[in-house]
């Protein structure tokens, strides 16, 4: 082949060649094209998948229903759950990942107190207890874990925690805080 017929055109003094793109060049082009064919078919015309105010009423909606179900914590529904099996297998759960690092796997005690025992620092009732697992007791090193684990979790926890009071587990920290009041 001649130099000349490698030339395209030349054009106020400069040579363009007639070079092709590179292959991975025009994969990613062409490829890129499909999708964006695809996306604008099944979203705008076809409406097939849900689109933005879709997924927002969804979430609306789901965040509503949870919402619902989140009735406000309380002596007799902490003690309800109590009763409830599935509710204990998901405290205990918890608790064993969360709280046991510090209360024990049995909950007598580490370097957090003895939960097994009569004796409660923050007080024994449902409610107080709920208190500091929602909110902690930062003076004693007790992080708030309502936000961390919901509401749920939080009194699941809480009524596995009141299974745990009076079982006076082996091997148990010395009791601290009052006496609870019956």
């Amino acid at each position: 082949m001649s130099e000349k017929s490698l030339i395209h055109h030349i054009y106020d003094g400069i040579e363009e060649h007639d070079n092709h793109l590179p292959k991975w060049w025009l994969f990613i082009l062409w490829t890129t094209l499909v999708f964006g064919a695809g996306y604008w078919f099944w979203y705008h015309i076809a409406e097939a998948g849900p689109g933005q105010l879709g997924e927002y009423a969804a979430e609306s909606a789901e965040h509503a229903q949870r919402m619902a179900g989140n009735t406000p914590a309380s002596d007799d529904l902490l003690l309800n759950l109590v009763k409830d099996p599935t509710s204990l297998d998901g405290g205990k759960a918890v608790f064993q990942s969360n709280c046991a690092a510090c209360h024990g796997a049995q909950g007598q005690g580490l370097i957090g107190p003895n939960l097994t025992d009569g004796f409660w620092l923050h007080g024994g009732a449902p409610m107080a207890i709920h208190k500091v697992v929602a909110e902690g007791a930062v003076a004693k090193g007790m992080p708030a874990w309502e936000r961390t684990l919901g509401a749920e979790r939080v009194k699941a926890v809480t009524a596995y925690v009141l299974t745990l009071k009076g079982t006076n587990a082996a091997g148990g920290k010395a009791p601290q805080g009052e006496p609870e009041q019956p």
